[in-house]
């Protein structure tokens, strides 16, 4: 990947998990689990690239003026994330996972599919998922927090496309045909730790 390519993709999506985590800050449904016919995304089988072919991205508020730390393992089809926001100045504290779906910039199409769906296991903090569509170019893009129960377990989760709500922008419906990534991201207003686990990420 040349520099310039890197940094274009480097701001990009910086723009993407800091308008998520404002997001899910102030607007958060919530997600719930089910079962339905799937499309995997990412099962974490390789430790660098995602199962659409392109490498998976981590960023955190550190590029923003953020003091957060993060930490991130993929072992044995599980991505491990940890560490602790500390928030820039008026700003939510963000550590993003992102899995592209398309080249940077590039729609994917998911219309044959109805939402996401991932196994996710958190320990400590807050996590959201956006879906990053084309479309939006105020980076207001369509996301949704996750709870789980903090147990030790992983749980199945499934956000329908429906459910993804953009915060600041006239509330328009996520065109799944216009898909270019796929961000999670833990978030906090504070200073706060933050650990999860994820073992899979499929549309259904």
């Amino acid at each position: 990947m040349t520099l310039t390519l890197r940094a274009l993709l480097t701001k990009t999506l910086v723009n993407v998990v800091i308008a998520s985590a404002a997001s899910v800050v102030l607007a958060t449904p919530i997600a719930i689990a089910n079962d339905n016919t799937q499309a995997v995304i990412d099962d974490f089988s390789d430790s660098v690239l995602a199962t659409t072919g392109h490498e998976r991205q981590y960023l955190d508020d550190s590029l923003a003026g953020g003091g957060t730390t993060t930490k991130h393992t993929v072992e044995s089809g599980v991505l491990h994330v940890t560490g602790e926001l500390v928030p820039p100045r008026g700003q939510p504290g963000w550590a993003s996972s992102v899995i592209p779906l398309n080249t940077v910039g590039l729609p994917f199409d998911a219309s044959a599919h109805t939402g996401i769906k991932l196994r996710l296991k958190v320990s400590k903090g807050n996590v959201s998922v956006s879906a990053n569509s084309t479309e939006v170019t105020n980076f207001d893009y369509h996301a949704v927090s996750v709870a789980v129960r903090a147990d030790g377990k992983f749980h199945e989760v499934t956000i329908p496309f429906s459910d993804m709500k953009r915060m600041w922008s006239e509330q328009t419906a996520l065109n799944p045909k216009t898909l270019n990534s796929l961000s999670i991201v833990a978030y906090s207003m504070q200073k706060a730790a933050f650990d999860f686990e994820v073992d899979d990420v499929r549309f259904y």
